[in-house]
């Protein structure tokens, strides 16, 4: 068994990208007057939008639960130099992935983005992003010396400096909305080759 779920984890992480990244162009398309530009992902699975809770399945929660997977099975793969950074790193990267899958079970309510419902929401895409910055720096930190693992841990530093560069600049150099997809596409990239990593 364990070598059945070997062999097809290296597949989960492209997976749930894939999944993620169809259901943000098609559920994007599909909402009328919707812009990448102008809008954030989480109005696409906002109460009361067309279409938000099969989005917020399929943009949110399956592809975070099949990230979560991938950070899972890493941990349980990671090589013994990757020391105590490397094990954090791993936690790291698992605690963002739920965090994200949590987004669509805490929908904005774009009639109230002050109150509670929205907040909640926030806060997890909050925790992803957090846990997503210091989770690539330590397996950088961790993996850079281990074989099979150098790619991931060059990557994990590119994510982890470039992470930090958008949150610093997003609103201010880079519209928001391009910012939290630009980030997106880091942690994306970082899950894919987390799962062909050995």
């Amino acid at each position: 068994m364990t070598r059945i779920l070997s062999r097809h984890d290296s597949h989960l992480g492209v997976l749930a990208a894939t999944c993620s990244i169809l259901a943000v162009i098609g559920f994007g398309v599909a909402l009328d007057g919707y812009s990448h530009v102008v809008h954030p992902l989480a109005l696409l699975g906002a109460r009361g939008v067309p279409g938000a809770t099969a989005f917020n399945l399929l943009g949110f929660v399956a592809p975070g639960l099949l990230a979560a997977a991938v950070a899972l099975r890493m941990r349980t793969r990671l090589p013994k130099q990757g020391g105590w950074a490397g094990g954090i790193g791993a936690a790291l990267l698992l605690l963002s992935a739920l965090a994200f899958a949590a987004q669509g079970l805490l929908p904005l309510d774009p009639h109230d983005l002050d109150g509670p419902v929205s907040q909640w929401h926030a806060t997890c895409w909050t925790l992803w992003w957090i846990a997503f910055l210091p989770g690539t720096a330590l397996l950088a930190l961790g993996l850079r010396r281990s074989d099979g693992w150098r790619g991931l841990a060059r990557l994990a530093a590119v994510a982890a400096v470039g992470g930090l560069v958008l949150t610093v600049v997003s609103g201010v150099l880079v519209p928001g909305p391009i910012a939290q997809r630009l980030l997106l596409a880091l942690w994306w990239c970082v899950i894919v080759v987390a799962s062909r990593s050995r």
